[in-house]
């Protein structure tokens, strides 16, 4: 068989070596040690009968022409936050490599189906706080005039900086067109959590990622001297405030896979001598039913009007953004399972917190499916995100197999 996990994993370390140091992984899309991530990967098709190629959006796609036009897609990214981990991304790409080199082999150069590796363009938003920059071009979730002013924490145009990687931001909606033959798409990820490793379980199939609901809530009290205001007549934004963060909690634990985050809390005039007049917060709700997220919203849309008048206020909402819940496909789901369950006896199927670019591709109705590696600690994001190496080996002959098992499924569709 030529699948070689091992290799995979002695690669994933090369690149570390290459585009890390002790604060950890530094791929941060549109700068150097990215361009030098993505010719690392260019590096190792030597010998691949496939084309090279970069869409109107930075996405990399490494094409393996089959005897269909119609297209197995396998996605990830090689782009980190900084000072992140050296398996958020680059496992997707790579893993996906060794199952590009696999195919290649069993089919002599052409399988039944065309497959192509991506490489998706700054799925983190690390440097403009864009996430999912190349995949939602793709979908067509995308807009370069919201885009093109957006600033770097040096003062530089994001519009400007693509350029120079060859990414006319006018022109980036044409990427769009790739989605016309794409028939599946698969991603690996690390999970970036503590549920596989809470079951001690190495791999996990992935439902769908959960919709979002992100607001900035206001409480207007009013200002007033610490020393001077009686407690009984305070109208205290910051109590408002603190009632609701303690309440949204309780909120999500009605449901078993929700979680909600108040992420920010400002206060106004925030000096020690006076009661709070205005107290801005942030709330970051998800889950991955429509229903239960809706619900959670208007329960805390309730509470906070609750507690504002229990503390003499009034309460704003302002929307920042929101994306509905996106479940994967459910067959790709079954032959998900089934790859896992022949390669370690046991599987487990959960929601994605996170966002990632399958999410992006399965909106428009491509049939899509992610599968975990478990995390340990649950840490990523970080220089200690781990995963042991025999896991790493587990995901990438489950994954192959996932990647076999779709092919002959779409051939029969």
């Amino acid at each position: 068989m030529s699948l070689n996990p091992k290799r995979t994993v002695a690669e994933l370390k090369e690149l570390r070596a290459l585009t890390g140091n002790a604060d950890g992984a530094q791929r941060v899309a549109f700068t150097p040690i990215w361009v030098a991530a993505r010719d690392f990967l260019k590096s190792k098709l030597e010998g691949l009968p496939v084309e090279t190629s970069q869409d109107e959006a930075g996405n990399l796609w490494v094409t393996l022409r089959g005897d269909s036009s119609r297209e197995l897609w396998i996605g990830g990214h090689l782009d980190s936050v900084p000072n992140g981990g050296w398996l958020d991304g680059c496992l997707n790409v790579l893993a996906g490599l060794e199952v590009l080199r696999r195919i290649s082999v069993e089919f002599n150069g052409k399988p039944p189906l065309t497959v192509r590796l991506v490489d998706w363009a700054d799925e983190e938003g690390a440097r403009f706080g864009r996430s999912l920059f190349g995949s939602s071009a793709v979908s067509g979730f995308f807009d370069p005039e919201d885009l093109k002013n957006r600033m770097d924490k040096e003062g530089l145009r994001l519009e400007d900086v693509v350029k120079a990687h060859g990414i006319d931001l006018a022109k980036a909606l044409e990427a769009g067109k790739a989605k016309a033959k794409a028939a599946a798409y698969l991603e690996l990820h690390i999970e970036q959590g503590p549920v596989l490793e809470g079951l001690g379980l190495p791999l996990g199939v992935v439902l769908g990622t959960k919709g979002v609901e992100r607001h900035g809530i206001t409480f207007f009290g009013q200002e007033a001297h610490s020393g001077s205001t009686p407690m009984a007549v305070r109208r205290d934004a910051l109590g408002a405030a603190a009632k609701l963060s303690l309440e949204i909690r309780d909120i999500a634990k009605q449901h078993s896979d929700a979680v909600c985050t108040v992420g920010s809390v400002k206060t106004f005039p925030g000096i020690v001598t006076a009661v709070v007049g205005r107290c801005e917060m942030t709330l970051d709700q998800r889950d991955l039913d429509a229903k239960v997220l809706a619900g959670m919203y208007a329960s805390a849309v309730k509470a906070s009007e609750r507690f504002a008048l229990e503390e003499g206020c009034t309460v704003q909402w302002n929307k920042i953004w929101s994306i509905e819940p996106i479940p994967f496909h459910n067959k790709l789901i079954e032959l998900c399972n089934q790859a896992i369950l022949e390669t370690c006896g046991v599987s487990h199927q959960l929601p994605s917190g996170p966002l990632h670019d399958a999410a992006e591709v399965a909106r428009v109705g491509i049939p899509t499916v992610m599968m975990f590696v478990q995390s340990l600690r649950g840490i990523s994001h970080n220089k200690i995100e781990d995963t042991l190496e025999e896991h790493l080996e587990l995901s990438i002959i489950a994954f192959d197999k996932l990647a076999g098992k779709t092919l002959a499924w779409l051939q029969n569709t």
